[in-house]
């Protein structure tokens, strides 16, 4: 059974130095405020059921990167959900490093970890351990995972819907036949599913695709500023870029606005955060038009899979989270600056009924 997805998050474009927080490689589950705030928990009207019955419940999660506002809003409220279940949740994170993610996972399966999440990473790299896993009796959840074992319950965000809500609105704004540009990754499983999407929407509204660029990095918003830039010396008269994921839409963003180029050519991303929010609101921003979750309820959703999963009480092997569009008109007509504010004017980010039970203190904007 297959499995997929990806997300993103922060950049200042007020000059071309960005500062990419990365967490540390393991760290405790106190929550971090990021200016996203607290999501408190609604009260369990049932009794737990084991192993929750019994005290503390060890679980880890291994992330292939925590790095950027996108993440460290989803690991917060991963955070916040485990604490509001009683979990003693160990983050691991390996900072864009494939091997370290391997052997962080390595560690928790040897830690008595009761469950392991997996958030994001490479199947040729993880697969082998999450195999190991499995054997050992450890439940396994992974967020945005391609894997093989059908015994691995997958999460994921809608990537086709989300590509396919934000190329109608590039559709709607450039029209056919024109000449757009490409920024993105192959290799991983949200980005993949994306790009089938693109393709599709290429050829069904004639656009000529001038370049394609990107990488992906512990710090990719600021890695690919040089990239794009470089194309549009040769192809300034694109139309539209579609960069969906949002630390590659932030490095294109930059790169537009460095060539002077922010009144011509639009931005069109993927995933929403706080940082997002900022820079799709700003003065001449470019970035258009976004889909995306709700980053911290689908950290807090992926944490109560995995309770229900150990509960026993899951039944099923695959989750996934629907994403919603949103437009640069949209923020600004509503005056949205940030998630809680796009919170109350989208309802359609809840996900308090997703992975729910009357036994858990739910955590959920």
């Amino acid at each position: 059974m297959s499995r997929t997805g990806f997300p993103l998050a922060a950049l200042s474009l007020a000059s071309a130095s960005v500062l990419l927080v990365a967490g540390c490689s393991q760290s405790s589950n106190a929550s971090k405020d990021s200016g996203d705030s607290a999501a408190s928990a609604s009260a369990a009207t049932a009794e737990k059921p084991a192993p929750f019955d019994k005290g503390t419940v060890k679980v880890a999660l291994v992330r292939q990167s925590g790095a950027g506002d996108y993440f460290e809003q989803w690991g917060n409220g991963a955070k916040a959900q485990a604490k509001a279940l009683g979990i003693d949740l160990t983050v691991y994170d390996a900072q864009a490093d494939n091997a370290k993610q391997a052997t962080d996972l390595s560690s928790a399966i040897n830690s008595g970890a009761q469950a392991i999440i997996v958030d994001h990473g490479f199947p040729a790299t993880i697969q082998p351990e999450i195999d190991k896993a499995v054997k050992k009796g450890i439940k396994v959840v992974v967020y945005d995972v391609e894997t093989t074992n059908d015994k691995v319950v997958s999460t994921k965000q809608d990537d086709a819907s989300m590509a396919s809500a934000v190329l109608e609105v590039m559709a709607k704004d450039l029209g056919k036949g024109q000449k757009v540009g490409y920024v993105n990754v192959a290799g991983y499983a949200a980005l993949d599913k994306r790009d089938s999407v693109w393709e599709k929407a290429t050829d069904a509204n004639g656009w000529k695709q001038a370049f394609k660029v990107g990488k992906v990095t512990d710090s990719t918003a600021t890695d690919n500023v040089p990239l794009v830039s470089a194309v549009l010396t040769q192809h300034s008269d694109v139309a539209g870029i579609f960069a969906p994921y949002d630390e590659l839409a932030k490095g294109t963003v930059l790169a537009v606005q460095n060539k002077k180029l922010a009144d011509k050519v639009k931005v069109f991303g993927a995933d929403v955060s706080n940082a997002d929010i900022q820079v799709m609101t700003e003065k001449g921003s470019p970035w258009v038009a976004t889909a995306g979750t709700d980053p911290s309820a689908v950290g807090a959703a992926v944490v109560r899979t995995a309770a229900l999963e150990l509960a026993g009480q899951l039944n099923t092997t695959s989750v996934e989270f629907p994403a919603v569009a949103i437009t640069q008109d949209f923020l600004r007509k509503n005056k949205i600056e940030n998630m809680d504010q796009l919170r109350e004017a989208l309802p359609a980010l809840n996900l308090s009924k997703a992975s729910a039970a009357d036994w858990i203190p739910n955590v959920a904007h």
